[in-house]
């Protein structure tokens, strides 16, 4: 396993008007994961994310980095955030320059960088997310996907060691949905650590390392995708299960059970794979 870099002790949160957000939460997020945070709307998600680089701090309980709880004075945050880059799932409510490269430029200017530096970081974070041929571009101008890849891009300058996104895939078509997985999947594969929110359960059984199941401000479940999206009382909360676990699980009533013939598929494409290499295992015997 490889060692924590963010975790939650006992956290609570209570909003000025009473809500209680989170409950006494404690997980561990892991350096160089891939974890995907499930919930309904109000199971304490985006209050989470804001914990995760003190834009909120909990009213019990500590957030700890690396093992040691964050230092909430203006130093300690400035350096928190630019370990922990936070994206928002409206993008319209994170960007506000003019241009691409101004609004991608604003993190890394205000860490005190040199001009080239800062233009360096900019030109690495647009190549980054495919935007580097808009770095000209009206921020206004652009579709709402590429303002999503845009603040990306812009958390990425800060050069961070954990990415979070609230809601990532929201408001995006198939297409874009591709293009930006693949965004993630390079970031991923760099040494980067991901946390992403999101509603889409056949996405977090195929891309997670790990998941989290919030529900109503506590947390209800969290480890592997596998073991974790087939517990009844987690399919109960979301509503659902995913369609490769649920495909899985129909073949094994008619007697095909492709976990005892050695397969575990938890995407569309890894399922197709071992529905072929059985058949051709049976024209063969």
């Amino acid at each position: 396993m490889s060692d924590p870099i963010l975790s939650f002790t006992d956290v609570s949160y209570r909003y000025p008007d009473g809500t209680n957000a989170l409950n006494n939460c404690s997980l561990t997020i892991r350096r160089g994961t891939r974890t995907a945070v499930l919930g309904a709307n109000g199971a304490g998600k985006t209050t989470m994310f804001l914990h995760l680089n003190g834009i909120l701090r909990p009213t019990g309980g500590h957030v700890q980095w690396e093992e040691t709880p964050l230092d909430y004075s203006r130093r300690g945050m400035r350096e928190l955030r630019s370990r922990v880059g936070l994206v928002f799932q409206n993008p319209d409510s994170q960007l506000f320059s003019a241009s691409v490269r101004e609004d991608v430029s604003f993190g890394p200017m205000n860490l005190g960088l040199v001009k080239e530096i800062v233009r360096e970081r900019v030109a690495e974070a647009l190549l980054a997310v495919g935007m580097a041929e808009s770095a000209d571009k009206p921020v206004h101008n652009l579709s709402y996907g590429q303002k999503k890849r845009v603040c990306i891009a812009g958390v990425l300058a800060m050069q961070p060691e954990v990415l979070v996104l609230d809601e990532p895939m929201a408001g995006l078509d198939a297409a874009m949905q591709t293009e930006l997985t693949a965004v993630l999947e390079r970031l991923h594969a760099s040494g980067m650590t991901v946390i992403i929110a999101t509603h889409d359960l056949d996405f977090a059984y195929g891309w997670a390392d790990e998941v989290i199941v919030l529900q109503s401000g506590e947390l209800l479940a969290h480890g592997l995708p596998a073991e974790i999206l087939q517990q009844e009382d987690v399919q109960d909360e979301l509503g659902a299960a995913p369609l490769v676990a649920e495909i899985t699980r129909t073949l094994s009533l008619i007697g095909i059970d492709l976990r005892d013939k050695g397969y575990l598929p938890r995407s569309k494409n890894e399922l197709l794979k071992a529905i072929t290499a059985l058949s051709r295992q049976e024209k063969t015997s």
